[in-house]
């Protein structure tokens, strides 16, 4: 488990689920982000979001219910609301060009580094399919960005 150093001196430790350091911040792609604090190398893990476990028909009325959602659909039956979080992946923006994956492997959420991702940098993952169904304009900036997810 690695120690982050806070600002008054005194030493924390992150969950042993959560091996890279990562901080929130403002995103230039929507709202916060996650970012590396610390550089990762390609396909290691950074870490894993945990949140509250519901049916995936309460996640769907939860989706029409709120602007923002912050919830993956396990299976077809099974979904993680992540919404009270205090799991810092949970900011994790879509990019359609992005530097992470996200896996989702014996019931959790794990995200790995697609490529080496520099300290400062935005975490980003691709959504793939959302309850958008194509309505939302993407705003990620990449090259060859689909425009909407």
């Amino acid at each position: 488990m690695r120690d982050e150093q806070p600002a008054q001196g005194l030493q924390t430790q992150r969950p042993a689920y959560q091996k890279f350091a990562v901080r929130v911040g403002a995103s230039a792609i929507d709202g916060q982000g996650a970012f590396a604090a610390e550089a990762v190398p390609q396909r290691r893990k950074i870490g894993e979001i945990r949140g509250q476990s519901i049916s995936v028909a309460e996640a769907r009325i939860r989706a029409t219910r709120h602007e923002r959602i912050m919830i993956v659909e396990l299976s077809p039956k099974k979904a993680i609301d992540f919404s009270h979080s205090s799991d810092p992946m949970r900011f994790t923006n879509h990019s359609c060009q992005p530097n992470a994956r996200l896996v989702i492997r014996n019931g959790r959420v794990e995200f790995y580094a697609a490529r080496a991702i520099v300290a400062g940098e935005e975490i980003t993952v691709d959504y793939g399919q959302t309850h958008h169904e194509g309505r939302l304009r993407c705003q990620c900036g990449a090259v060859g960005c689909r425009g909407a997810l």
